[in-house]
């Protein structure tokens, strides 16, 4: 009933005309909205020219093409990630969320089965590392988060503070304020409007969503929900008809920092860099093109 009585309210925007608003909408027997919103209301959004930029962005910095090269570089951050997942669940991914997810990406990034059953023994058997979290601010202002596993922290840090101050950038404390983390999933976006869209995510309980693109260039949707409620909407999402591209949680950024071409060059550089790392499991960033 509370999802009939959102859409009705949703029909009830539509129809109103030019003056309509996607901005906010009231949900029946919703929960509290994020702590992150100061409405009293729970929002969804769908921002097309507020995130174009970081779609651009996000074509700049993403690995592009099955080269050897590059593949070989995103298997062994999945092992990586594989490493984190065990450790925190154990290798039982019908008792660990987080390790599921990363095998649906690794089997949607065509990682050979041996070498992801490889990932999860080897996780269980290796030596103690430690997870750890740098924070820093390039240039031109933009923030970054460097998610690492080491089993030597002061030979860490000290790479990455020589990769940052190669590239004109610094350790900065409190950039972890600008990011929440959030369960993301993302389905393509092929022919689905702003209205379905603001639908879909109302039926399947996701709390935003916003329209991003692939190194490709191919239209997605992502909703963004509650790190609980990853499984619950994906598989709602599911249930109404789309195909998952990808489910997991990640580090969405509150603000988004405008670059220039030029700006953006040095930052694909430096995060390049910072990839390159073999300790470095992922980047994020709050960085959107100049569109």
């Amino acid at each position: 009933m509370a999802v009939a009585g959102a859409l009705r309210a949703l029909r009830t925007l539509l129809c109103r005309g030019p003056e309509r608003t996607l901005g906010a909408l009231p949900v029946p027997g919703a929960r509290a909205p994020p702590p992150w919103s100061s409405s009293s209301v729970r929002r969804l959004r769908l921002s097309c020219a507020a995130c174009a930029g970081h779609n651009k962005w996000s074509k700049v910095k993403n690995i592009k093409g099955p080269k050897d090269e590059a593949r070989g570089r995103m298997f062994m951050k999945f092992g990586m990630l594989i490493r984190i997942a065990v450790k925190e669940g154990g290798p039982n991914p019908d008792m660990n969320l987080n390790l599921a997810q990363v095998l649906e990406q690794c089997r949607r990034k065509n990682m050979p089965k041996a070498a992801v059953e490889a990932a999860i023994k080897n996780a269980e058997k290796a030596k103690p590392a430690s997870q750890h979290m740098f924070e820093a601010r390039g240039p031109a202002g933009y923030l970054l988060l460097i998610e690492v596993l080491s089993d030597n922290h002061t030979r860490t840090h000290q790479e990455i503070k020589r990769v940052l101050t190669k590239n004109r950038s610094m350790l900065s404390d409190g950039a972890r304020h600008n990011f929440n983390r959030r369960g993301v999933i993302l389905v393509p976006g092929d022919n689905v409007s702003a209205e379905r869209a603001l639908e879909l995510a109302i039926e399947a309980g996701a709390e935003d969503v916003q329209e991003t693109e692939d190194e490709e260039e191919r239209p997605l949707l992502q909703f963004i929900c509650d790190m609980a409620e990853v499984r619950k909407v994906q598989t709602s999402l599911e249930q109404l008809g789309l195909q998952i591209t990808s489910a997991g949680l990640q580090f969405v950024p509150r603000t988004l920092c405008t670059l220039d071409q030029e700006q953006l060059d040095a930052a694909s550089t430096l995060i390049e860099a910072l990839n390159d790392c073999p300790e470095v499991v992922r980047v994020w960033d709050n960085i959107q093109a100049d569109s």
